[in-house]
């Protein structure tokens, strides 16, 4: 059995140990998953803790408290190499579904149904898994329990689905090269965007990468778009004109598996407000941008991409503490 597949067995019994776990001693079930000097990053107002204890004491027992019966519901799992410096990490993208019966993070439960849009990817070493990043969509949570902490997006507000091809569950082995094909195409379109538009693609560039319908499922406070002209009129357009001095950082972590794959960065790009973003005032702020995006190739070209960004970091740089304005708790 290869490297990867071994680590695709270790995450999905981690995952499986996580959602059955007694919220009051998971990090004892855990435990057994993860290395001694385990890392974690997590969306704010996580952000980077040492070790399992305090991850489970700051994330995972606060979330198992207030959202019952909570249960994974996978959209995209994978697993490749690091193309950046060669270690192995899988990835899990879904949403997290629960009884919202208790406070999380300050926003009051509507004891309904709540999806917590997520995003996470393991690094895998020596059979544990040595470091997680969690990103999640908190805002998401807030519009579902009533409240609205951000001014009207440009995208259309819904919770995002799954790969439209419903096949992004990479349990079993797949084609290299078909890896290595997604991985080329996802780092062309990258340098595309980055070093010949500046972040401002035209339409016969990004058309040389996407297909005309493509699908763009932004987090919410954007939102999601559909076909390359609204795409660049509801999100390219108005990302590039309200920001300014826009400075690619780099990822922590490029990979993929078969028609699947993408990256996430700690933080992917600096940036000022310029004239004003996501309908905020203008800014001489430097702030930054911790990004995830998430591709399914169809053929040559990208058909969906899913995005998360952590709205709540980038927009406390600029003094905008979402949480504790929408909530009345300060962070």
């Amino acid at each position: 059995m290869s490297n990867t597949q071994n680590a695709k067995d270790l995450v999905l019994k981690y995952l499986e140990a996580w959602e059955s776990a007694p919220h009051d001693r998971i990090d004892d079930v855990l435990g057994p998953f993860v290395s001694d000097d385990y890392r974690f990053r997590g969306v704010h107002p996580f952000n980077e803790l040492p070790g399992l204890d305090e991850v489970s004491s700051v994330v995972w027992r606060p979330m198992r408290e207030a959202f019952a019966a909570l249960q994974r519901r996978q959209d995209i799992f994978m697993a490749g190499e690091n193309r950046i410096d060669g270690t192995l990490w899988v990835t899990s993208m879904g949403k997290l579904m629960g009884l919202f019966d208790r406070a999380w993070l300050g926003i009051r439960p509507t004891r309904k149904i709540a999806l917590i849009p997520y995003c996470e990817f393991h690094r895998v070493d020596a059979s544990r898994i040595a470091e997680s990043a969690f990103f999640c969509d908190i805002v998401s949570v807030m519009k579902q329990a009533g409240l609205q902490p951000l001014p009207m997006q440009t995208g259309a507000e819904i919770v995002n689905p799954g790969p439209r091809t419903q096949d992004g569950l990479l349990y079993g082995p797949q084609n290299p090269a078909e890896s290595r094909k997604t991985l080329d195409l996802i780092m062309r379109m990258c340098d595309d965007l980055v070093e010949k538009d500046g972040f401002q693609s035209s339409n016969s560039s990004l058309a040389s990468t996407w297909h005309d319908g493509m699908i763009w499922f932004g987090p919410t406070g954007i939102g999601a778009t559909y076909t390359i002209e609204r795409y660049q009129l509801q999100h390219q357009g108005p990302f590039r004109a309200g920001l300014r001095n826009i400075d690619f950082n780099g990822h922590v972590l490029e990979h993929a598996e078969g028609c699947y794959g993408g990256w996430f960065g700690w933080p992917n790009m600096r940036m000022n407000q310029g004239d004003g973003f996501m309908g905020l005032p203008a800014s001489e702020r430097t702030t930054e941008m911790r990004v995830v995006d998430v591709y399914r190739r169809e053929g040559d070209k990208l058909a969906e991409n899913w995005v998360f960004i952590d709205l709540l970091h980038y927009l406390r740089l600029l003094g905008v503490d979402v949480l504790g304005r929408s909530t009345g708790m300060h962070r």
